[in-house]
């Protein structure tokens, strides 16, 4: 879908704002490019009652990459769907398989053994990942990096322990995605030096949401949600109506500080309220700098929006480490990425293809099939969530407005919590 692009500005808003009723609205054909940012991901979404065949199945699993995976799909066949969501599941533990820095036989786990000795050799999957991975370092000017592990290691923040000072200056010299030797002529990967540790948590997640949907297109399922804790993609839309993501307040689950519409697109969430602790009056979180091996604080969170899930992923912590103004004018460089950054202050900022919206109209009528319009929720993890389509905008340019005070779902809707930030510690830089 074309982007309608706006002047070249940076928008920018505030969460008291946000609490009176502003909010951000892609600026789009047909249906607004969504963005989502914020504390809980929490799903809402409108689920039209079938007055035909098919209907909606769902499944949540959690442990799974440490985190909770949620497939939803519209199958006009009860039993191809629960088989493309079993090789959706499967499919999930495979990845987690290869690419877990917690299991001793994965993949990444010899490649930390062995690469600072002799090159290893490994899957096209994990290689074309690290060269993915490399690209976005590139990108971000080493904002991304998933060398960051060399030092992130050393953090455990169900323990409340971080590394000293003088741990993290001698270990500091091992980050570096120029470390990673990657060559694809023997598929080998080799380290530039002693030290070198990698971890993929800020990136295999996208990956995986990515693998999933790829296997739901090509069993050729037309409406779907993939969610592996803070990254999801969507097929389609929910027969007639986008898929809604809310972002919601950093210090205050419940309250959702903008909505807006998705189809077929991808969004990630970042936040520092995800897994951390709080010593000596500093919070210190999960999402390294990998400059420093310190706690990247220069926002609270970062909402991605782009076509696929390995891109959200990999470039929704870069704000952490960039700043909210460095990282919008990079996402801005980039046409098919939408962004929203939450300030330590409580400004909002958006990329130039979002702008703030005025008040909706009212909700659109039934869904094409005669079916009455109903809303259910899935809450996810992370800090992203999407909402309800009841008061869905008809006018391109228009956005959903976020509640005042507490979210409050569409009418006759329930929100049913399916996520919540992954259990292992360093897992997403």
């Amino acid at each position: 879908m074309a982007w309608r692009q706006g002047p070249r500005r940076t928008v920018s808003g505030s969460l008291d704002r946000a609490a009176r009723g502003s909010y951000a609205a892609p600026m789009r054909n047909k249906y607004l490019r969504p963005c989502s940012i914020a504390l809980s991901l929490m799903l809402t979404c409108a689920v039209a009652t079938p007055a035909h065949a098919g209907q909606w199945m769902s499944r949540t699993v959690d442990g799974i990459m440490g985190t909770r995976i949620f497939v939803e799909l519209w199958a006009d066949d009860p039993v191809k769907g629960a088989q493309a969501i079993d090789a959706v599941m499967a499919e999930m533990r495979h990845i987690d398989d290869t690419m877990s820095t917690f299991k001793p036989t994965s993949e990444v786990s010899k490649v930390n053994r062995l690469a600072a000795k002799e090159p290893v050799v490994i899957s096209p999957e994990l290689f074309n990942l690290l060269e993915t991975a490399v690209h976005y370092s590139r990108v971000s000017h080493g904002a991304f990096d998933i060398t960051y592990a060399s030092v992130g290691y050393m953090y455990d923040f169900h323990t409340h322990k971080r590394p000293t000072a003088a741990q993290i200056k001698a270990a500091l010299p091992a980050i570096g995605y120029k470390h990673l030797l990657l060559d694809p002529k023997t598929h080998t990967v080799r380290f530039s030096m002693p030290g070198v540790r990698i971890d993929l948590g800020g990136i295999a997640k996208g990956y995986s949401v990515d693998q999933g949907i790829n296997i739901l297109l090509a069993r050729g399922f037309k409406h779907a949600l993939v969610n592996a804790g803070g990254d999801s993609r969507v097929i389609g839309d929910r027969r007639g109506r986008p898929w809604m993501v809310g972002i919601q307040h950093p210090d205050h689950p419940d309250q959702i500080v903008t909505r807006v519409p998705l189809v077929n697109e991808a969004f990630s969430t970042s936040g520092d309220y995800e897994r951390y602790f709080i010593q000596n009056g500093v919070r210190y979180h999960h999402i390294i700098n990998p400059h420093t091996g310190d706690s990247a604080r220069q926002v609270r969170s970062a909402t991605i929006i782009a076509p696929t899930a390995t891109q959200t992923d990999g470039l929704s912590k870069t704000a952490f480490v960039l700043g909210a103004e460095a990282a919008i004018k990079l996402y801005n460089s980039m046409p098919d990425v939408a962004a929203i950054i939450i300030k330590p202050n409580g400004q909002m900022l958006y990329t130039d293809n979002l702008q703030p919206g005025n008040l909706p109209p009212p909700a659109p009528p039934p869904d094409a099939d005669g079916a009455a319009a109903q809303a259910s929720g899935t809450a996810l993890a992370n800090g992203t969530a999407l909402a309800g389509s009841a008061g869905l905008p008809s006018s391109e340019d228009a956005a959903l407005t976020p509640p005042q005070g507490p979210s409050t779902p569409p009418p006759g809707s329930t929100t049913v919590v399916t996520g919540s930030a992954a259990a292992t510690t360093n897992s997403g830089h």
